[in-house]
């Protein structure tokens, strides 16, 4: 799995406008429904904010990966967002988020949606491309990164 295979990008946004966990949530799930065939915004939100209020998805070191599984959600689908200022998720390292990668899933695909945040926990293993992408000046910047980067690793 390749994760810009999912990864549309204009899905992808630097700087997010959002400039609080819940807004720029918020914000990524917005621009999948409006870039994608992601049909119900509104219960996409529930399901990540939810899922986010059970236990945070800061998992350290400025990154955040919210997601959820929605009925309006009709195949894996990602958008990734850099607030202009770090934002506070709770994260487990007490740091602030400066790179959101939020994952959304149909609810019957529980296999995908492991998968995906498995590659993405992996891929942000490598300190060098987490600090590329959390210095990346735009969006275009920031997708270039990651194919550039699995395209590396397909090597």
């Amino acid at each position: 799995m390749r994760l810009t295979d999912i990864l549309q990008p204009n899905c992808v946004k630097v700087p997010l406008e959002a400039d609080d966990k819940q807004a720029c949530i918020f914000e990524l799930i917005d621009m999948l429904v409006e870039h994608t065939d992601v049909q119900d915004a509104e219960g996409l939100k529930e399901a990540v904010w939810q899922r986010e209020l059970t236990r945070t998805t800061g998992i350290g070191h400025g990154i955040g990966i919210p997601h959820g599984k929605a009925s309006g959600c009709d195949e894996l689908r990602i958008a990734i967002g850099r607030p202009a200022e770090a934002v506070d998720f709770g994260s487990i390292d007490d740091k602030p988020v400066n790179l959101i990668i939020l994952l959304a899933s149909p609810l019957d695909k529980t296999g995908p949606h492991i998968q995906a945040l498995a590659k993405i926990s992996r891929l942000l293993v490598s300190e060098d491309l987490r600090d590329a992408l959390q210095e990346a000046e735009s969006a275009e910047a920031l997708y270039d990164l990651l194919v550039q980067h699995e395209n590396e690793a397909a090597v």
